[in-house]
């Protein structure tokens, strides 16, 4: 049972995998996701100006405009979806739209809702511990990444801790990005099951 805390959180990771691998698109993910890591290149500049936008907005309207939320979430979705990936969280190749239920590991975005104009005025400074810890956290999933990495190509699956730890990570970094990103005024949190 998830904790209704987490469940609460406007920003959730759905992982719904069975942990099986291709042992060649293992050996050769970094290669294969790299058409998807430009076009998201690309995508986030244009992500970037948005939530510039989204700011300024929010500022004087205390909430994101439906559109502007919708466009950085889905960019959000999109990154999640790499990041998956890359990481061994998922197996089949990412779509490049970023649309909700395409992948088995996806984001959950609530809907946009007012925000305080102070906290959104201070995003940035307010972000800096979490994104610290994110940077951390990019770290550990890497070095699990690469240790799974091995796994896969001799097992032909995922290890299931090595997985949801590693879900666990991508969890909270999304849900830092996402704050940061203006898509909720609530701050990450580190409790809950690694998939909730």
């Amino acid at each position: 049972m998830i904790d209704s805390q987490i469940e609460s959180h406007p920003i959730g990771l759905i992982v719904d995998d069975d942990l099986k691998r291709n042992r060649l698109t293992v050996f050769f993910r970094l290669l294969l996701a790299i058409p998807l890591a430009i076009w998201l290149g690309i995508w986030g500049i244009v992500t970037y100006i948005a939530v510039l936008i989204a700011w300024i907005v929010a500022l004087f309207a205390g909430r994101v405009p439906d559109g502007l939320h919708n466009f950085i979430a889905r960019y959000l979705r999109a990154l999640t979806h790499l990041s998956s990936y890359v990481l061994l969280l998922a197996d089949p190749w990412p779509p490049f739209g970023g649309l909700p239920g395409t992948y088995p590991v996806d984001l959950r975005v609530d809907a946009a809702a007012p925000q305080s104009r102070l906290t959104v005025f201070f995003r940035v400074l307010l972000a800096i511990p979490a994104v610290l810890l994110c940077y951390v956290f990019r770290l550990v999933n890497q070095i699990v990444a690469f240790l799974g990495w091995f796994y896969c190509l001799f097992t032909g699956h995922m290890h299931q801790g090595m997985r949801d730890i590693s879900a666990w990570m991508l969890r909270y970094e999304l849900q830092t990005y996402g704050y940061l990103f203006l898509l909720t005024g609530r701050y990450p949190s580190l409790s809950g099951a690694p998939t909730a």
